[in-house]
């Protein structure tokens, strides 16, 4: 559309008006791509680099605009109302096309934001606590018509009892066998979205519950109980999953907080290798940190596109708001040093996983394999073909490095 738009823009006009709208075009083109390569090259705004189709979408909607706006001068008024309506349409183009590259949105209420899940209705044979229960040793199938075909999916909010921080609330998914009359202990894995982001993308962009039913589908109704809690307090802030005076207790709230209310509200294991944690970006590199430093609490992590560590882009930056200023706390929070403070590690599962066409992300994803290795963890290295740092690459890592997750958490074969 937005091309035929461009065809009529510069139908039936003099050679003047045709090559000034060329000149126009280009000038723009060349715009979107100077700004592409400003804030990811020169200034690493993202803290990634975008892909040759966002660069392209970039430039040909700046050319777009740019041959409207050409348009507006020195032209008859039809062609200026066309010009003033097309500018819309080139942006809203350009922005598909971007969003396709990326896979983030799904329709306009994601990019509004607009959570598309209800509260969570549990119920007291939901909640009622099997204490000590691991609940590999429960596990009957579903009584006959019982079994719900999906899981379900809703919102709760999680108090900061403990913790005070911030946190949005968390969004939860029950499996099938969740749902019956007289669940099981099952197991847990926390999601934790990327910064800027919030819960719900685990499920609307990351598609969590569709890969959770289809799994539970070939598994009796079992799937683990899924837990995307905010770790972040808010799209733009970034507490990497510390505990800090300029950013709140994020690690208190997910590692006290979220789990005591898991714990006292659904029927869950209590053991550690039934307790995962997947992340995409920021919440990648928080999976890594639990799964890291936390092995008492967490026997697997999937990781999709991780950072090596706690980071704000700057290490200085990283130590004096996030660890008081204090370099010694700052370097035992890198899941290098935790790894290598915690070998041997008796019984953990880490998948890392990244973009084939995200380099930078890439070689932290296999620097983390080689480290957990090096610490005795059973681990996996995943890459995503013809992807970057979006979600496609989340949905990937997910895809393939769940059924890793899916063993250590007693589920699958």
């Amino acid at each position: 559309m937005a091309a035929l738009l461009a065809l009529y823009l510069l139908a039936r006009p003099t050679w003047r008006r045709t090559l000034a709208g060329l000149i126009a075009a280009l000038a723009g083109g060349l715009a979107g791509w100077f700004l592409v390569w400003l804030v990811t090259d020169v200034f690493d705004v993202f803290g990634v680099a975008l892909t040759p189709v966002t660069t392209l979408w970039t430039a040909l909607g700046f050319g777009g605009v740019s041959l409207a706006v050409a348009n507006l001068f020195r032209s008859r008024w039809w062609r200026k109302v066309v010009a003033i309506v097309s500018i819309p349409v080139f942006l809203a183009a350009a922005f598909c096309g971007i969003n396709a590259d990326f896979g983030a949105y799904r329709d306009l209420n994601d990019v509004l934001g607009v959570v598309p899940y209800g509260a969570l209705q549990l119920h007291a044979e939901k909640g009622e606590v099997v204490a000590g229960t691991d609940w590999k040793a429960t596990t009957t199938p579903a009584a006959a018509g019982e079994l719900p075909a999906k899981g379900e999916v809703g919102t709760v909010r999680i108090p900061a009892t403990e913790s005070r921080f911030p946190a949005r609330k968390a969004v939860v998914y029950l499996p099938p066998v969740a749902l019956t009359a007289n669940p099981p202990a099952l197991p847990v894995m926390y999601a934790l979205s990327g910064q800027p982001g919030a819960p719900a993308d685990m499920f609307t962009a990351g598609g969590l519950a569709r890969a959770m039913d289809a799994f539970a589908a070939q598994h009796d109704g079992y799937a683990p109980i899924v837990v995307a809690a905010d770790q972040l307090g808010g799209p733009g802030r970034n507490p990497m999953c510390v505990d800090s005076a300029d950013y709140g207790n994020s690690a208190t709230y997910l590692l006290t907080d979220v789990r005591n209310w898991v714990r006292s509200h659904l029927r869950v294991s209590s053991d550690p290798a039934g307790w995962s944690v997947f992340g995409y970006s920021q919440g990648a590199t928080c999976a890594v940190q639990f799964a890291s430093g936390r092995p008492d609490l967490f026997g697997s992590a999937l990781a999709s596109s991780s950072e090596l560590g706690p980071t704000l882009g700057n290490e200085a930056l990283t130590i004096s708001t996030g660890f008081g200023g204090s370099k010694q706390a700052y370097e035992k929070a890198q899941p290098a040093a935790m790894m290598k403070a915690n070998t041997p590690y008796r019984d953990s599962v880490m998948v890392f996983g990244a973009g084939a066409d995200d380099a930078k992300y890439s070689g932290f994803a296999r620097t983390l394999y080689e480290d957990a290795q090096r610490a005795g963890i059973r681990a996996e290295l995943l890459s995503s073909p013809g992807t970057a740092h979006d979600w496609k690459t989340v949905r990937y890592v997910l895809a393939h490095g769940f059924p890793a997750i899916a063993r250590q958490l007693g589920l699958g074969s």
